[in-house]
Parts: structure tokens; sequence; C-alpha cells
């Protein structure tokens, strides 16, 4: 006889926190902390070796999201994102590497970068260090950044553009 209750919520969505409950969760994290950010629509083998890359820099990691209207906003293409954020949040903080995910509606990540204070700001190889959002405000508070170069050549839009000729 089938169980009729819901299935509890997955542990891993405990992972994904509103930006404005962020300042709660920051002091259980151990430093060094790691922050990345990105859209992370179709999550590859480029993704997740980055983001282990960026995980293995600190003791815990934070990654913010673009929202989708903040994806729009990028210019990837009417059809971008593909995946919605409620789905982005919940394949990210299923991954070992993200102690929380956050979301992001600017432009840019600068305001969650100031409140998670992180000791270490890390991109994609594909961002020079000097043009990272956030690169000034982290190494003014004695913390680095880092563009870690790309180990596997992977791209959302061109994973797009093959399906599309498929």
């Amino acid at each position: 006889m089938p169980n009729a209750t819901a299935p509890a919520t997955p542990a891993f969505e405990r992972k994904i926190v509103a930006p404005g409950e962020l300042a709660a969760h920051l002091a259980a994290l151990p430093r060094p902390l790691v922050f990345t950010n990105g859209c992370f629509d179709i999550l590859h083998r480029g993704h997740v070796t980055l983001l282990a890359q960026a995980r293995a820099q600190g003791a815990s990691m934070i990654v913010a999201l673009n929202t989708d209207a903040s994806v729009k906003r990028l210019g990837k293409g009417d059809d971008r994102p593909v995946n919605r954020l409620e789905d982005r949040l919940a394949v990210m903080a299923a991954l070992e590497c993200a102690d929380l995910v956050t979301w992001f509606d600017e432009d840019t990540p600068l305001e969650r970068i100031l409140e998670c204070r992180p000791d270490v700001l890390v991109k994609g190889g594909d961002w020079p260090v000097e043009k990272i959002v956030g690169n000034a405000e982290v190494t003014a508070w004695g913390g680095r950044t880092l563009s870690i170069p790309f180990i596997h050549q992977k791209s959302t839009t061109a994973l797009l553009d093959k399906i599309r000729r498929l």
C-alpha cells in the first residue's frame, strides 16, 4: 500500500538561502569562505570542475546565481535561461562543493559579495582578475581574487547550439 504522506524536502535544499537570510547563515560557515557566481544554466563538466577548484580554495563556499531576469539582461539569447532559477538553485545545492546557494537579481553580484565578505572570490579563466566584480572590495579587506583557468573548454551556449543542430 503506497504511503500517502508527501515526501520530505531533500536535505540539500536547506542549502538554498534567500539573500535577506544570508547573514543568519554566514556565521556558521568555517573560514576561509569562498564566493563564486554565475548563471549555471545547463550544468556541464566545465562548471563542476571550476566549482570543485573554487571550493578547494577555502573551508566553505557560497555560490550566487543570476535570477532569470538577470540572465536575460546578459544577452545570452531570448530563450535563456533554459532552466528556471528554482531548478538551477536545486541542482547547485545538490553539489557537495556548495555550502550555501543564493541568488541576485542585479546585473552584478556585488551586493551579495558585500554581504558575505568572502576571503576568496573566484571566477572562471575568461575573467581577468581586474575585471572581476568585487575584486577591489575583497582585496581591500585582505581577501584575494582568483581567475581559475579552464581545464575543460565547455560552454552552455555551445552546448545549446549543438542541440539545436541535431
